[in-house]
């Protein structure tokens, strides 16, 4: 991680930049106060596959039965 100042960002912003979308964290600071962490913008997420998790996860046949008394006082319902 690099702390530089806002002088010392704006005469070296290139630099930093390539810092940033190399993976490390630049902080830029007003005196010796941090104020913002520069960090590269993430690409765009994949777009969804329909049906990529089919076989992957398994719902028991009683998951949406009523609970029972007992289980209604379990979780605080009288």
């Amino acid at each position: 991680m690099e702390t530089v100042t806002i002088h010392k960002a704006k005469t070296n912003l290139s630099r930093l930049i390539a810092k940033a979308c190399a993976g490390e964290e630049v902080i830029i600071s007003h005196g010796k106060k941090p104020v913002v962490r520069l960090v590269a913008i993430q690409d765009k997420p994949q777009k969804r596959k329909p049906g990529a998790w089919k076989g992957k996860i398994v719902v028991s046949d009683d998951a949406f039965a009523p609970l029972t008394d007992q289980e209604l006082n379990d979780l605080g319902f009288e």
